[in-house]
């Protein structure tokens, strides 16, 4: 069994950029966003278990969409409940309507892909047509030579 000292439990901002592939930019503005909470020890800043498990949860809500007021309602409610139910229901209820909204995003990305695909076969049809025909060039006629 791994028994993790408390200063080995924290991270640097370096590290945590690192472990989840994010900018010192990004943190800080998560940070700014009273998101992540980070221990100060001067001016270093030191990221606990719980900033990294808050920062899996931002990054995962970016990924599927969550505004960041939707990701911090969710944080704020693991911090109220510790059983997990009322996040667990929330981000749920969060979950499904960000699932529509992707799927109906899908939808009409699919349509527009089909449309493009459709105009890029059309003009490929009509340059392949124009290409493969001899060009007929109407010889211009001789000028008259007056006498």
């Amino acid at each position: 069994m791994n028994h993790m000292s408390e200063a080995n439990e924290q991270m640097t901002i370096r590290q945590m950029c690192a472990e989840f592939g994010v900018t010192p930019r990004t943190l800080r503005f998560y940070e700014s966003k009273e998101l992540l909470a980070p221990l100060r020890r001067g001016q270093t800043r030191l990221f606990t278990r719980r900033d990294r498990a808050r920062l899996k949860l931002i990054l995962r809500g970016k990924r599927f969409g969550f505004a960041l007021e939707e990701m911090r309602e969710l944080l704020d409610l693991y911090d109220r409940d510790d059983t997990r139910l009322l996040q667990l229901r929330k981000g749920l209820k969060l979950g499904r309507k960000h699932l529509a909204e992707m799927e109906a995003r899908r939808g009409e990305l699919d349509e527009a892909i089909r449309d493009l695909r459709a105009e890029l076969d059309h003009g490929a049809r009509v340059l392949s047509q124009a290409t493969a025909k001899p060009m007929t060039v109407k010889p211009t006629p001789e000028p008259e030579v007056i006498r």
